[in-house]
Order: structure tokens, then C-alpha cells, then sequence
């Protein structure tokens, strides 16, 4: 089986004129196992989230909520600034769909002390309970505020090299800090490893729902083009030929109007302004792994998962089935009958 148009280009959607579809699909609800880990988000960098507190690292993180429904977050940047951020007024998310923007904090910045308005920090009362909510990943700080919503600092290198390059800007080795604000469930994100090219080779497709609505934007981000409804869909794979350890493959949007997304391993040149035009890969790894933020001020999810095995016709057909139902109404990853 092959793609219609070659090798699909770098954090472009995958078009197929047909896909041998997955060996086996984890729903991530948003538990990941050994990916969930205690620490914090797509084809551009450019697409920035509403829920993005730092674009450097930081450290002594602390996060505060008081009873009125506003959280403090306080940090200190590398070169020994301290700040302290007010955010307040956003919680969950609302669907592009509806033509009314996602929700996004209202923040105020400052160095040293809050001062005038918003009140000092040092008359800050934290009212925040310890978390007891669903597993996150890439957590700094969380907690449960009085009204019972979620509150929760995660921290992650959302800006690495695509094409598994090591870092070469300073951006590419940035913890992000974002913010997120919940109550009741989380966006879904659902992963699934297929085969591809007739066996031959290895992908993945999937979606990200939010309340069962899909998540996705109104337009392709582009390093000239942002979206800031678009959620990028960021891939990395583990003991690949890039190298030992996690390097970042590629990242993409999810498509509207399904937040479904596909994607193979295929050898693809590197974004412009990077080191080598020269195509580089597959990526296939040993491992991989499924980044994406959450739609509004909601968290940060991820999945991870090992590299399927050779080509098995038996595991293939009946996830087929799969495959139709999970990207039905997809017109970027369409299937020929």
C-alpha cells in the first residue's frame, strides 16, 4: 500500500491512496504509564498556547490558588529574575466550532512583589488543597483549589529540532512552564501504530476529542501563518537513526473538522534554516511517543508506545475497521474503496 503523492512532506498532513492500518491503539485517558512522570505544547513554533506561562527555564516553581479563583505562579528565571504571575478567568475550553474564542487567562506580570493591583504577594493566601485528580504528565506543581477545580504547572521542551538535529537555537532546550485550569474530564487523546507502503513501513494516526467534540483548528500553521486554535501534534522517537536517547521527528496539526491526524516514518528534509537540507531518517524507533496541549487552558497529554512489529496480515485487516471509524470524514488521510 502506498501514498498517492510519495513521501509525504515534512509537518505536512499525510494524504494515502491507501493505509495498512495499525497493530494495536491505545486510548490515552491521559495515563500513560512510564511516561507519566513528576516535572511541563504544532508544525511552528510560532503557534503559542494561551496556557504558556515562561518560554525559558526556570526554576523554585511554586503555584498558589486563593478562594476568589486566582492562582500565583512564582519562579525564578536563570538569570535571577524573579516573577510572579496573577491568572485568572479561564477554566476548561471551548471548541473552535462554536466561533467563540478558547478561553484564555488573564495575567499579570511582575518582578520582585506583586504590588498595587493585583495585591502583594506576601498577602497572597493560598488556599489550594494537595492534587488528588487524574494523572498528568510533566508535572511541576498542582493542586485543589476550594471550588474544586484543578490547577496544575507542567514543564517540557516544546520547541526541540525536528529531524532528530541536536539543539542549535537557544529555544530548542527551553522548559517551557504552562498553566492549566479544569474541572471534570480531560481532552482524549487517541493514538494508534499502523503499518504503511505495504507493510514495508511504520506510522501512526489518531485524534484529540474534548467532550467527545474534536479538537483541531481553522487553518494549516504555517512559520507565516499561526492558528492559535490548532493544536500541533508533536512526535519524537527513541533509539532511532538520529541517534540514542528521545530526538524529535516531526510535528503536525490535527485536521479539521475530525482532530484526527496520520503520520509514517519516512526519510524527509529538514524545515528551512536548519543545519543540512539533506533528507534524514525514517524515525522509526524503538519507542515513541504523542505530545499535544490540550484545547483552551486545559493540561498537557501525552502517550508513548513501543514500534510495532514485522507485518502481520492477520493483526492488520480487522484494524482497518478501526481505522475507517477513527478517521471517518478525514479528507487528508482519505482512503481509496
Amino acid at each position: 500500500m502506498t501514498y498517492a503523492s510519495g513521501s509525504p512532506r515534512l509537518d505536512q498532513p499525510v494524504r494515502s491512496s491507501r493505509l495498512a492500518r495499525l497493530g494495536d491503539g491505545v486510548i490515552f485517558r491521559p495515563l500513560v504509564g512510564l511516561a507519566c512522570v513528576f516535572a511541563v505544547g504544532a508544525f511552528s513554533p510560532s503557534t503559542e498556547a494561551s496556557v504558556r506561562i515562561s518560554a525559558v527555564t526556570v526554576t523554585q516553581v511554586r503555584l498558589q490558588v486563593n478562594r476568589s479563583g486566582q492562582a500565583l505562579v512564582s519562579y525564578v528565571e536563570l538569570n535571577g529574575k524573579r516573577r510572579n504571575i496573577l491568572a485568572s478567568g479561564a477554566i476548561n475550553a471551548r471548541h473552535p466550532s462554536t466561533d467563540v474564542p478558547q478561553i484564555s487567562f488573564t495575567k499579570h506580570y511582575t518582578s520582585g512583589r506583586l504590588s498595587q493591583n493585583p495585591p502583594p504577594a506576601k498577602r497572597f493566601n493560598d488556599a489550594c488543597a494537595p492534587y488528588d485528580g487524574p494523572a498528568l504528565v510533566l508535572v511541576v506543581a498542582a493542586c485543589r483549589a476550594p471550588d474544586g477545580t484543578y490547577w496544575a504547572l507542567q514543564s517540557w521542551q516544546r520547541l526541540q529540532p525536528m529531524r532528530g538535529f541536536d539543539p542549535f537555537r537557544p529555544e530548542h532546550t527551553a522548559d517551557e512552564l504552562h498553566l492549566s485550569h479544569w474541572e471534570g474530564q480531560l481532552p482524549v487523546l487517541e493514538v494508534y501504530r499502523n503499518w504503511t507502503y505495504g507493510g514495508g513501513l511504520q506510522g501512526m494516526f489518531g485524534r484529540l476529542t474534548y467532550l467527545g467534540v474534536p479538537v483541531h483548528g481553522f487553518r494549516t500553521p504555517s512559520p507565516r501563518t499561526n492558528d492559535p486554535y490548532s493544536r500541533m501534534v508533536y512526535i519524537d522517537t527513541f533509539n532511532s537513526v538520529y541517534g540514542p536517547d528521545w530526538k524529535r521527528d516531526t510535528a503536525i496539526a490535527t485536521h479539521r473538522p475530525t482532530g484526527t491526524f496520520c503520520y509514517t516514518f519516512v526519510a524527509q528534509a529538514p524545515p528551512p534554516g536548519y543545519p543540512s537540507s539533506e533528507p534524514r531518517g525514517p524515525g522509526l524507533g524503538e519507542q515513541h511517543r504523542i505530545t499535544v496541549m490540550g484545547p483552551g487552558v486545559t493540561p498537557i497529554l501525552r502517550w508513548e508506545g513501543p514500534r510495532l512489529d514485522s507485518y502481520s496480515d492477520v493483526l492488520d485487516a480487522p484494524i482497518n475497521e478501526l481505522f475507517d471509524q477513527v478517521m471517518a470524514g478525514d479528507r487528508m488521510c482519505a482512503v481509496e474503496r
